[in-house]
């Protein structure tokens, strides 16, 4: 058989498991954030084609983390079968070495690396920029639509807006009255002749502008109680939509900066602190698209020491390495924004260790000294054995 068949057939073993991994993981992954769109759905009435775009704009944030984690299991299970068939035994008996076999795999690692980093450095930024912004405008919408003529209305926290006629095609209200309690000691009523909502989606703000009325406040002090009349012609009222996009929401995360804007923000930051933050961001997004081709160089030699406990066997493994690689990464971005350590220096060190770890598995596996790793089956038929060892002697 030719090398260049047995490269193409690892690359359809690896390939097949690792985009069925790919949507298995991504599907769970979003199963998580189906309870708080669906309340759009069922209290907020929101289209279900809106729902959709909301689902498309959070797959981004989850392949960035299921794409390395499908490829490393794909490698496990292809592996783990070469072994499990005797097929790796065939293939060094016909004279080819692991080390040509590692080829497809690093190919295939390029490529999904390549991939991952175009998520995490462009696309995952826009993506979550897109769905904040849609956020804002299902809420605001929702807020706008929800005020009905001659009917109190309590969407917002605090104030109670009641409005006797609504335009249905400029959306100008009449006759506006409006009980605001946001500010508990100092309640105010107020009355206006009209009344609009103006949304901002670049600052995420909703703004309800009333025209030509009074503002009537009762404030109360230790001493006296006072009663005050302001009459305006504009005044607006910043409104809070919900639950749907919180103080938190309206401030774009460093996560949403473009790969421009967080250069930018970087040499424009008021403090080390914050400087030390969006460094961490910078220096994460081009670590992790390194992520396969630094696990595929693990993810042989485990695989093809995993193979007398089946297919579990492979899903755990693929589990817990990657939790551990994790677990590093997430330590040395706490580091880092400590400003400790560089982030451009400790950031790194997990693909570093895991490079050098599986290089080394990899040369131990090659030349037919692979590092023993015990299954659970083997630790009880020790223990086991052990016992009736025991036993017998007494």
């Amino acid at each position: 058989m030719s090398n260049l068949r047995i490269q193409r057939y690892l690359l359809r073993e690896i390939s097949a498991p690792t985009l069925l991994s790919l949507l298995i993981f991504s599907f769970v992954l979003l199963m998580g954030k189906i309870p708080r769109l669906a309340e759009l759905v069922i209290t907020k009435g929101v289209p279900a084609g809106e729902i959709l775009k909301l689902f498309s704009y959070l797959l981004p944030t989850f392949l960035s983390v299921t794409i390395p984690l499908s490829f490393l299991l794909g490698i496990l299970l292809a592996f783990g079968r070469l072994s499990s068939d005797s097929e790796f035994i065939a293939l060094k008996a016909s004279g080819v070495s692991l080390y040509s076999l590692v080829k497809p795999v690093l190919l295939l690692a390029i490529v999904f690396s390549l991939l991952t980093a175009w998520i995490t450095i462009t696309v995952e930024p826009a993506s979550k920029t897109a769905f904040r912004g849609k956020l804002f405008q299902v809420a605001s919408s929702n807020a706008s639509v929800s005020v009905k003529p001659g009917v109190f209305n309590d969407e917002f926290e605090g104030i109670v807006l009641y409005t006797q006629e609504i335009d249905s095609v400029s959306g100008i209200m009449q006759n506006v009255f409006i009980s605001d309690e946001r500010e508990s000691e100092t309640p105010a009523t107020i009355t206006a002749r009209q009344g609009r909502f103006i949304s901002d989606p670049n600052q995420y703000s909703l703004t309800l502008r009333l025209s030509s009325g009074n503002i009537h406040r009762r404030p109360e002090t230790k001493r006296q109680s006072t009663y005050q009349t302001i009459s305006f012609n504009n005044y607006d009222i910043n409104l809070n939509i919900g639950d749907q996009l919180d103080g938190s929401q309206r401030r774009r995360s460093r996560s949403e900066l473009s790969w421009t804007e967080l250069n930018n923000a970087i040499d424009d930051a008021s403090s080390n602190s914050k400087r030390f933050s969006l460094e961490v961001e910078k220096h994460e997004r081009v670590v992790i698209a390194f992520a396969p081709l630094v696990l595929a160089l693990i993810g042989i030699p485990l695989g093809l020491q995993s193979q007398r406990s089946g297919k579990g066997a492979g899903f755990t493994l693929a589990l817990l390495t990657f939790l551990v690689y994790y677990v590093l990464l997430t330590i040395a971005g706490n580091i880092a924004d400590k400003g400790f350590i560089p982030a451009a220096i400790i950031l790194w060190l997990p693909n570093l260790f895991f490079l050098l770890i599986g290089s080394w598995l990899l040369h131990r596996t090659a030349i037919e000294r692979p590092l023993r790793l015990f299954s659970a089956q083997t630790i009880i038929k020790r223990l086991l054995s052990r016992r009736d060892k025991t036993g017998g002697g007494s």
